[in-house]
């Protein structure tokens, strides 16, 4: 008999020993709560466990089962005082059922009955209780016989377990409240900032259009003259038709002229319009631009290719708001703001005399910088999904991408920003007869890249270095004696195999200054960037 009840004691430690672990083991309730049943129904010969849990509503709901279909389990649902099970969660009380056939408060609601037979099935509930809250109940149902008794030793071990459980319960839904309210905050955030600062039909979530866009909503209210700078492809033109219709001038017309499509001569028509006969082909009067325009918007696109007399006849526009149209002597007054973009070096061009001064300070009221793509990475994503469904929607295709496609996307340096984004979503659904784009369907990956063919960029890093001790005596010599600022041969080491490790062998020997690591490898900066790029190296800075 002592030999029996040590043996039980045993088994009781043992039991709650494996089921903290199990319920420490993982975030995942259900989970957890399935694999102490499945513990239990071993260990105590339970035939069907089950826990439930208090929800919102305050219905009694099955949480984790073992033992039950499907079926079953969705009809494991109890109000409070609702049969046996919503008794122990109404008086927080353990409750043992000798013979479920002959309690006329058991249910049955999920077929325990169903499969007795001849067996006397025992029903052992207790609340899963942490201090004065009670979360739900814990549930066996087994065979009973006379050597259980009344079932003293399984209502203690099954409290305990109880407790533990109600722990992890609160544990888990402490965790889940934070993680809602952290998204809900995230999400209240979002839409505030979305709302503040976003424009119509333009991606940006990321920081540098964040700015964009605050810079806009501040200066579109204005009339000041309005000077988008940036990279070919960054989306000066978006962005001026946005500032337009935030603009009091919205419902206004906008135009846009490419200054840079046209000659002078075309280009001062275009804008200024002209008299009948101004010259051979000019068979009746036409408006310009500025005339089209007024009241509303003038975009000048590409404003650094005029030419130097061009710029003194729209300087004087500026200035006196009024121009003659080509072969005409009569002045024509316009009220028109004008937006300008260029992706020149302005302050250089004037400097070097290719740019007026006056002309630069007339357009450069307010400056906005559109940021190259590849500094806008976290909007890659979005502009991705924008110009799949775009995709789609114009061939009847129902493309998808990959994850480790869109990880090739989101690394790409993209010299033609989100122009040459949109076009490599194109090609390469166009060319994709599959339902998913994956990493393989990319040219890069076949060094097939139109765009590295177009700016020279390496398909790899070269492995032969050229030998540096002789460029550094040749330089030496020529500066006097003079040691050039390059990587001296002592520290030189045979490079490794790999592109990679090239570049990081590279960095490392140069102190991790990109200018040198790039004339150690024999190639360009701006290969050496895009190298760094393509592999996802991170550059470390003392």
């Amino acid at each position: 008999m002592a030999e029996t009840t040590d043996r039980n004691r045993h088994l009781e430690l043992a039991t709650i020993y494996e089921v903290g672990k199990i319920l420490s083991s993982s975030l995942n309730l259900s989970k957890t709560l399935r694999e102490v049943l499945n513990l239990l129904s071993v260990n105590l010969d339970a035939r069907r466990g089950m826990i439930s849990l208090v929800q919102e509503s305050g219905e009694l709901q099955l949480a984790g089962a073992s033992g039950l279909s499907a079926e079953e389990f969705k009809r494991g649902r109890f109000q409070s005082g609702e049969g046996i099970t919503g008794r122990i969660l109404q008086t927080g009380m353990p409750v043992v059922v000798h013979d479920i056939a002959k309690e006329p408060l058991f249910l049955n609601r999920t077929g325990s009955l169903d499969e007795v037979g001849e067996h006397i099935i025992a029903f052992i509930g207790v609340p899963i209780k942490s201090g004065a809250e009670t979360f739900g109940v814990l549930s066996i149902d087994r065979v009973a016989d006379d050597r259980r008794g009344k079932f003293h030793n399984e209502v203690q071990l099954l409290t305990m377990i109880a407790v533990l459980v109600a722990q992890t319960v609160r544990l888990h839904r402490s965790v889940t409240a934070d993680r809602t309210q952290l998204i809900q905050e995230q999400r209240r955030l979002k839409s505030e900032l979305h709302g503040k600062y976003s424009l119509d039909n333009v991606v940006g979530f990321s920081k540098p259009m964040q700015e964009v866009f605050a810079q806009a909503h501040m200066a579109a209210p204005g009339h000041a003259t309005i000077l988008l700078r940036g990279e070919s492809g960054t989306g000066k033109e978006v962005i001026a038709r946005s500032i337009h219709f935030l603009s009091p001038r919205k419902d206004g017309p906008f135009i846009k002229v490419n200054c840079a499509a046209l000659t002078e001569t075309l280009l001062e028509s275009e804008l200024f319009g002209h008299e009948k006969g101004a010259f051979t082909g000019a068979q009746a009067e036409r408006k310009g631009r500025f005339e089209q325009a007024n009241g509303g918007t003038l975009f000048l696109d590409e404003i650094g290719d005029i030419s130097p007399a061009f710029q003194a006849k729209l300087l004087r526009v500026l200035q006196e708001h009024e121009f003659e149209r080509v072969g005409g002597n009569r002045s024509i007054k316009v009220n028109v703001r004008l937006l300008t973009a260029t992706n020149r070096n302005l302050e250089q061009a004037v400097t070097q005399g290719e740019f007026r001064a006056d002309l630069y300070y007339r357009i450069n009221v307010v400056s906005i910088f559109m940021p190259p793509l590849r500094e806008r990475r976290d909007d890659i994503p979005y502009l991705v999904e924008r110009f799949l469904n775009k995709f789609n929607e114009e061939n009847k295709r129902k493309l998808s991408l990959s994850v480790e496609a869109m990880q090739i996307l989101v690394n790409c340096y993209w010299p033609g920003n989100v122009r040459e984004l949109e076009n490599c979503i194109e090609r390469t659904a166009t060319m994709t007869r599959a339902n998913v784009i994956r990493e393989l369907d990319f040219p890069c990956q076949h060094a097939k890249c139109l765009t590295q063919m177009l700016h020279g960029e390496p398909v790899s890093i070269p492995v032969v270095v050229q030998p540096l001790h002789r460029e550094k005596a040749a330089v030496a010599q020529g500066s006097g004696g003079q040691e050039p600022d390059t990587v001296s041969a002592e520290r030189q080491s045979t490079p490794p195999a790999t592109e990679r490790e090239r570049l990081i062998w590279a960095l490392e020997q140069c102190g991790w200054v990109q200018a040198k690591a790039a004339r150690l490898l024999n190639i360009s900066p701006r290969q050496m960037g895009y190298a760094l790029l393509k592999y996802n190296i991170e550059v470390k800075k003392f």
